[in-house]
Parts: structure tokens; sequence; C-alpha cells
């Protein structure tokens, strides 16, 4: 097998792979490094999803053999040459990494880590530093496009660390990105998906105005939203939330309690660095109205409820 490290290795072969956290997002992400016929190795907290994911994918195997799965996050990465991650926080995130069963005790020499979490920019920052005193490597690389961008493979990845470990992964994580980018140093990415919910609280909030003020007007927001979604007010949330809004359906897409979670990361940044976003912080505050109305797992376009 070539040497991951090296720049000038051909992005073609399979390789042997791990990845940690089956849920909505991680778990189409493994199948598309699967079904670019590389051999993954799974690791869920509940292990039945690992099972069923094995099964799911057993018509996909690799060149280099079987998929498979483990019981602990040190035994799924003992073979792996890179190491994908996607979990809820920090704390979940330390907790698949550190410690005698973690990821670091059993991945080898050389080896790259990519977590997917949006977590801290702090924990990226921790577990890049221990991950080299280990002689191993650590990429910070939250994503953006939700479920539907994990299961076309179409997510946008931020990356922070170190650009030869970012190049070897790139191609090998193109199997699930649109694009895989490199923003900087070490946490570099998860500050990068922190600007990227800022926008999103704010377009959230101002596409959930716009149709409660439209429906109480009286026009054909379906209608409307066609017609502004041509001009200097498209999005993507138009595009995609608009018209459910309009129907008053939430049962989908990114919980209302990610993005509070998401958010108190935003917010707890700019306390450090000085940052001001007073939008951002009364957003947070609406999105915790909508918890109170029971909205825990209702999408984050959800916000229009409170209008209404």
């Amino acid at each position: 097998m070539p040497n991951i490290n090296d720049k000038t290795y051909d992005p073609s072969p399979a390789y042997s792979v791990a990845f940690l956290g089956l849920g909505v997002m991680g778990y189409p992400m493994a199948g598309h490094l699967a079904r670019a016929g590389h051999q993954v190795a799974v690791y869920n907290r509940t292990a039945t999803k690992s099972i069923a994911w094995c099964e799911e994918f057993a018509g996909a195997s690799s060149q280099l053999g079987t998929h498979s799965h483990a019981a602990t996050p040190r035994e799924t990465v003992q073979n792996a040459d890179i190491v994908f991650c996607c979990v809820g926080n920090d704390a979940d995130l330390r907790s698949v990494v550190l410690g005698a069963d973690g990821a670091f005790a059993g991945m080898k020499p050389g080896a790259i880590f990519v977590d997917h979490t949006t977590a801290s920019a702090d924990v990226a920052r921790e577990l890049s530093a221990v991950a080299q005193t280990r002689g191993l490597q650590f990429i910070d690389a939250p994503v953006s496009g939700g479920q539907a961008g994990a299961q076309n493979g179409m997510l946008t990845v931020m990356c922070g660390g170190d650009a030869t470990a970012f190049e070897a992964v790139k191609p090998v994580a193109m199997a699930f990105s649109r694009a895989f980018t490199l923003l900087g140093d070490s946490g570099s990415g998860q500050l990068a998906k922190m600007v990227n919910q800022i926008c999103i609280a704010g377009l959230v909030q101002g596409l959930s105005e716009a149709v409660a003020f439209g429906q109480r007007a009286g026009l054909d927001m379906n209608q409307v939203l066609d017609v502004i979604g041509k001009g200097a007010a498209q999005s993507w949330q138009l595009d995609n939330r608009g018209k459910t809004m309009v129907a008053d359906k939430f049962d989908f897409g990114f919980a209302v309690d990610w993005m509070r979670k998401d958010l108190g990361l935003v917010l707890d940044e700019a306390k450090r660095n000085g940052a001001r976003l007073p939008v951002t912080a009364l957003v947070d505050q609406f999105y915790a109205d909508v918890q109170l109305m029971g909205g825990n797992r209702w999408d984050t376009s959800s916000l229009i409820k409170r209008l209404k």
C-alpha cells in the first residue's frame, strides 16, 4: 500500500480506513467510503447500528477485504491509515479519542485522525497536540450540508491542521464531499463552521419573518418565494426551506437542539475573541423558545413557529 503521507501518491488506490460514529451524518459518509472501494471498519456506541452498516455495505467490499466493526474505538482503528469521526460534541469526541479504549491508543504511527464533529476550536487544538505526542496527525474538519449532503456525498468540509496531512486525506474524503478545504492551523475548521452557523442563524430568522409577514398580508407565499428566489433574496435556506415553512413542516433536517449546541460554541468563542454578535445571541434565545414549544427535534426552520 502507498504511503498516504507521500504527496506524490496516486489517490485511486483503496485504503484501510475507520469511521467512528454512525449517526445521521456518519452512517452515509462511511457508506460513500465503502462505495469508493476503501476497506472500512466502523464503530458506534450502539453496536446494532455498526452491525446493520456492515450488512448494508457488504456488497461494496474493498479489494483489501471485507468491512468490519469492533467493540471499542481502539480495536476499530488498529489497521486504519485514516480515521474519520463524526459524533455529537466535545465530550463525545474526547470519549472516543482518549483513554485506554480510545482511538489514539490504537492508531498506528503516522495515521491521520479526521474529526467531522462540530466541536470547539479548543478541543481541536487539544487533540491535535495530543496526537503529535503520539506520532499521529489530527485534522479538524466540520461539515456543512446536513443529512441530505451526507446522503448525496455533497458535503462542504472546512479543515484545520497540517497541510501535508490534509493533502493525504483529501482524495479519500472527496468520496462524500463537494468541497474539502484547508483554512489554516488546528481549530481553523471549527472556527469556519462557527462563521457558517452565524450566517444560517440570521438567514433563517429573516426568512421566517418574511414568510410570516407575507402570509399575514394575504400573499400566495409559494408564488412569492418562486419570484424572489430569482433575485437578491435567493439563498439555500429560501430554496430548500421556504416552502416547507409555508406548509408548516419541520419533521426533518438539522435539529434545533443541535443548532443550540452550535450557537453555544459560537457565543463562547465570541466571549473569548471579543466579537459582537447581537443577532446571533437573539436568535439563540428564539431557538430556546422553540425548545419550550416542544420543538427540540424540529428542523431549524421552525423559528417561524414563534411568529404564528
